[in-house]
């Protein structure tokens, strides 16, 4: 894994461990941070890799990726 890739994770997992808090719609909320703060390039990345592992990001990043997806064109190889 690139470390660029490692950061993004990273980031994706805190961002979601950060709003816990927001219950039922905290990976809506997650999502939207990602959709609004994150680069075209970031966002392919991490859904990239969602849909090709995704072991290592948390059950709300992972919700909130998803969710990133169902919006993005699919990700260029």
């Amino acid at each position: 894994m690139s470390s660029q890739l490692d950061s993004l994770i990273r980031m994706a997992n805190q961002i979601a461990a950060n709003n816990t808090h927001r219950g039922d719609t905290a990976a809506e909320y997650v999502h939207t941070h990602l959709k609004k703060f994150w680069a075209r390039s970031m966002k392919r990345q991490i859904i990239a890799y969602l849909q090709h592992d995704g072991s290592e990001l948390l059950p709300l990043a992972r919700q909130a990726v998803e969710l990133l997806a169902q919006g993005q064109p699919v990700p260029a190889e």
